[in-house]
């Protein structure tokens, strides 16, 4: 394993790419327009990254329909299709420290978060998607005997993709790995705080040999290079992860263009219920910590709202808040640093006005709240913990994306569903209890798209992510996520004779 030393001398020589990615090659924005990426570890500059536009995006979006339409890429048989994906995904392997390197300098994240989780995970991904395809088959209708009907899943074309900061590799495999296993072209448009490994991702699918055109990058900014996406009139598809309010805009981009299909996944404020009935509190309690803690508390499933049965508040809220110590914030690159810097300045002083309106409203801090400062830079914050939340509080109604934790005591059953599901959100939730009865009860009570239940956040390839209400549709992993890149189509045969 590398210690601090070793990972600071590979950033030191890390190339980072400055252009997007068109038709199989780097290229400038044609308005020489560009934006800054800045490590928020340190404050410093990264580099000055091509801004696209309009222009930018018809390119690509013009390139990805002719390797669609007439490339060789969705006529390849699902083998072929498998074998271009499996050797992406060993590429991605063989280059781990490159792409976690590129995730953590550019938002902030653990080096060895990246390294151990981040790359392998996406990597799978793609390794999944890529095994998936010659096992998948259509249907023939129970028809007339002088007929033949089928029942066939066709690609979309091309397909729009818009992903944020917080897992830059990951949320880009999410997207990329169905979309392109289906036999699409993709048009991808990552964060402008994190668009490193979306572009090294494009090369290294290009030496895999994906056809040019079939993967195309465009960073920029959201009201520019998003927007110029989701109004476009020859997109067949749009699947964006983010904010709940930017998922709106590209619903009504969509109505004020081409009808185009949107596919939201949108913010969270998950609850975490703890009953009393659960012998393993000290288990819970870690849980509870890394369920809000874990990447910075950019995690758009965190456990953000944690939900005690009173009887056992104190006990738990003690080995709460001795588990958060565990999640001090310290140097990205240092593999002992279990949290890292807050994605840039602007969202550290969003986290920090929360902080202070949770105060404001009676809510009482037991733990954290500061802003720390190391090398520079003070988008550090600490692991911070209120007690006596009530449900009308802003802290408890809106989306912090910062390691802030909101806790609320209930009495019952009832009443602990109640508080969970009283939200705009309807994303993840988590249950501890060791009564089987209530475990099976209250998951279907919960309103979430995910229930982990004696767990927090639970997530693998093989089940679907996503969520209800205000934290949009459509699902994320698993054989359910072809759902959004492909269409039915039936064919009908007569037969003669």
């Amino acid at each position: 394993m590398k210690d601090f030393n070793e990972w600071t001398a590979l950033a030191q020589r890390q190339r980072l790419i400055d252009s997007a990615f068109i038709d199989g090659q780097a290229c400038q924005a044609e308005s020489a327009a560009r934006f800054d990426v800045v490590n928020p570890a340190t404050q410093k500059l990264l580099a000055r990254v091509a801004a696209c536009g309009e222009v930018e995006v018809d390119r690509a979006v013009r390139s990805a329909r002719q390797a669609f339409e007439q490339g060789p890429w969705a006529k390849m048989a699902p083998s072929e299709r498998k074998a271009v994906l499996l050797r992406l995904s060993q590429l991605m392997l063989e280059h781990r420290d490159e792409l976690a390197l590129l995730d953590s300098l550019s938002m902030g994240k653990p080096v060895m978060d990246a390294w151990n989780i981040d790359v392998p995970g996406a990597a799978h991904v793609f390794a999944w998607y890529g095994e998936s395809l010659d096992k998948l088959y259509d249907q023939v209708a129970p028809s007339a005997s002088n007929v033949l009907a089928t029942i066939t899943r066709v690609p979309l074309g091309v397909i729009g993709a818009v992903v944020p900061w917080n897992f830059p590799l990951d949320m880009a495999a999410w997207k990329l790995a169905p979309a392109l296993a289906a036999g699409n072209s993709v048009v991808l448009k990552p964060a402008e705080q994190s668009p490193f490994s979306a572009l090294r991702l494009a090369e290294l699918a290009i030496a895999a040999g994906m056809p040019k055109g079939v993967l195309n990058v465009v960073p920029g900014l959201g009201e520019e290079a998003g927007r110029a996406l989701g109004l476009h009139m020859d997109v067949d598809a749009l699947v964006f992860t983010g904010s709940t309010e930017v998922g709106k805009y590209f619903m009504q981009y969509a109505a004020q263009s081409n009808l185009k299909q949107v596919w939201l996944e949108c913010g969270g404020k998950s609850p975490n219920l703890v009953f009393a009935d659960c012998r393993d509190l000290d288990l819970a309690a870690e849980k509870a910590a890394f369920g809000i803690f874990f990447n910075q508390g950019e995690v758009c499933s965190a456990n953000s709202r944690l939900l005690l049965q009173r009887e056992i508040a104190d006990e738990f809220i003690e080995r709460l808040v001795a588990k958060a110590r565990q999640w001090q914030p310290g140097n990205p690159l240092d593999p002992a640093s279990r949290a890292g810097a807050i994605v840039d300045a602007r969202q550290a002083r969003r986290i920090m006005q929360y902080i202070e309106q949770a105060q404001a409203e009676g809510a009482q801090r037991v733990c954290g709240g500061r802003q720390l400062s190391f090398d520079g830079s003070s988008n550090f914050i600490e692991p911070t913990i209120f007690t006596g939340v009530t449900a009308d509080m802003t802290l408890a109604r809106e989306e912090v994306f910062g390691p802030v934790l909101a806790i609320t005591l209930f009495d019952d059953e009832d009443q602990a569903v109640a508080l969970a599901n009283e939200h705009i959100y309807g994303l993840a939730a988590s249950l501890w209890t060791d009564d089987l009865n209530r475990a099976h009860r209250v998951a279907r009570r919960l309103n979430a798209g995910t229930v982990s239940v004696n767990t927090v956040d639970a997530l693998d390839v093989t089940v679907p992510f996503g969520g209800g209400k205000q934290s949009g549709f459509g699902r994320d992993l698993s054989l359910h996520s072809f759902d959004k890149y492909t269409q039915l189509k039936t064919t009908w045969i007569q037969l003669r004779g």
